[in-house]
């Protein structure tokens, strides 16, 4: 059986939902918008909001979308709520926003509880690592883990960050096609980290 969220890409994909919005800054990864992706009026909008590396684009996972995925729209207590295609920035791979309100991910729970209920649900993942870390202002655990794949008979690194709000648990996920895609994509993923903050979501 793939894993959760090799099946989500794959299912976003088949429905054609990657064609979203881009945001772009002149290839200055480091330099932040007006409206941050994740605030209100951007292509996701989310309780988390964070700069959006070049060339990404992003396109928000709708429930009627999360509900026609069945058990592959889950993750743990979360469910996919924006994805971000590295495909326009030559890269192969996506980094997926996850959120929840439930268990784990309820308001008043922690970052490690809800890392690890998320990789806990992640299939044949190993080398877990977990790691308390600030997320620009926000207290985070991140999590660094390999994942085997069966199918391709190779074994992928994947990195995630949790953090809590009032609206519940996000986790930011970022696979990749193969180990040299995710190092390759591991600059937006800290680019998303330094810059993240809470919305008025």
């Amino acid at each position: 059986m793939p894993k959760v969220s090799q099946a989500v890409v794959g299912v976003v994909v088949a429905m054609g939902i990657l064609n979203g919005c881009s945001f772009s800054w002149g290839g200055d990864e480091k330099k932040v918008a007006e409206k941050m992706l994740g605030d209100k009026g951007t292509a996701c909008e989310l309780p988390v909001h964070f700069t959006l590396a070049t060339s990404w684009k992003a396109e928000a996972i709708t429930q009627a979308t999360v509900d026609q995925m069945g058990p592959l729209g889950h993750q743990g207590p979360l469910t996919p709520a924006c994805e971000l295609d590295a495909k326009s920035a030559g890269h192969t791979g996506f980094l997926i926003v996850w959120s929840g309100t439930k268990g784990a991910a309820a308001p008043g729970s922690t970052s490690r509880t809800l890392m690890k209920a998320f990789v806990t649900a992640e299939n044949f993942a190993s080398n877990v690592k977990f790691r308390q870390v600030k997320a620009h202002n926000l207290s985070a655990t991140e999590a660094t883990y390999t994942v085997t794949d069966l199918s391709a008979g190779e074994i992928r690194p994947e990195r995630a960050l949790a953090v809590m709000t009032k609206h519940g648990g996000v986790v930011m996920h970022l696979g990749g096609l193969n180990a040299d895609e995710h190092k390759a994509m591991l600059p937006a993923f800290e680019l998303a980290k330094e810059t993240l903050g809470l919305t008025a979501k």
